[in-house]
């Protein structure tokens, strides 16, 4: 996700050098297990624990660092699977809707960015209303040093999470599906959710930070109460929701939490973005992963893993619709 832009600000992370532990009480109880497990077996793709994560609280504000400029060269050091252009076959139209655990729910995912995003800066530069100020209708977004965009990672986990949903009954729609040339605004994106009356939403993105800055994280909407925005009413099941994504996410793809926001909990809570402000139902963001660094730009890369992300992502959906 590239920070600046509509709904992301220019953070300045502070570093910590708390003990591994701190971090490990912290987390949620669903990703704690998996976290065990992850250190247990030596975790998918590198060591996360290597730099220390920013202290900051599940429960304030916090914004993710400033991505490094979209470039086209070539990072020597990653090593993204063969194929990283890949799209998940889409496999929703002959699914049965209607039969199965979720049957009667309604879920929302929204793929960050668009494609066309490059080639339409100025629609996107517009700004928009999103409740308590104004901010850029959308951005770019952020993509790996040898050129896989964001805006194509987030659609195809997008598409391999409507599959798997729609296998288990649930209704799903998606904020755009490579069916427009940008977009859309970010305000839209809440107003598609809250229009389908979603039982729950989750925004799909990849973070643009510094190199060494490895993990996911999610990110859940604060208490707002200005202009159009009122989120108070979606700040306890979305909380609940991000939960289950965070730890379903950890205990699937064996990835590890942020080491760089989110004091190790993999859980970030915002009142900056519109997309959460302005949403009427459940919803949280995830980073998938840091696509800056080679390491996790290896597994973003990978249609294997981005098929983990799928299931892990869709896991904590169904475990929130299903309680």
């Amino acid at each position: 996700m590239s920070y600046v832009g509509p709904d992301f600000d220019p953070p300045q992370p502070r570093r910590s050098r708390r003990p591994l532990t701190v971090a490990l009480a912290a987390l949620v109880p669903g990703a704690l297990f998996g976290w065990l497990v992850y250190e247990t077996v030596g975790g998918t793709g590198g060591d996360a624990k290597e730099t220390a994560g920013a202290p900051a609280s599940s429960s304030a504000p916090v914004s993710p660092t400033v991505s490094e400029p979209r470039t086209a060269g070539h990072d020597s050091a990653e090593q993204p699977s063969p194929t990283p252009h890949t799209t998940a076959p889409d496999t929703t139209k002959s699914a049965p809707v209607g039969s199965g655990p979720l049957r009667g729910k309604v879920v929302v995912i929204d793929p960050g960015h668009n494609p066309g995003n490059f080639k339409n800066t100025a629609a996107i530069n517009r700004k928009v209303n999103i409740g308590t100020n104004s901010k850029e209708c959308d951005t770019t977004g952020t993509a790996t040093n040898s050129g896989y965009e964001e805006a194509r990672f987030t659609l195809d986990v997008a598409h391999r999470m409507r599959a798997i949903l729609q296998r288990q009954g649930a209704t799903v729609k998606l904020t755009q599906d490579g069916d427009r040339p940008y977009g859309p605004c970010v305000d839209k994106r809440a107003r598609i959710g809250n229009e389908a009356h979603a039982d729950a939403v989750v925004s799909i993105h990849a973070d643009g930070s510094a190199v060494g800055n490895r993990g996911f994280h999610v990110i859940l909407p604060g208490s707002v109460h200005a202009g159009a925005a009122d989120t108070r009413a979606i700040v306890a099941p979305s909380r609940e929701l991000g939960e289950r994504v965070a730890g379903t996410f950890v205990r699937v793809t064996g990835s590890a939490p942020s080491n760089y926001i989110g004091g190790g909990t993999g859980l970030v809570t915002r009142t900056d973005l519109g997309g959460l402000n302005l949403s009427t139902v459940p919803k949280v963001f995830i980073e998938c992963g840091n696509m800056r660094d080679s390491n996790d730009a290896a597994l973003l890369t990978s249609g294997a893993w981005r098929q983990k992300a799928a299931q892990g992502i869709s896991d904590g959906v169904a475990s929130f619709l299903k309680k």
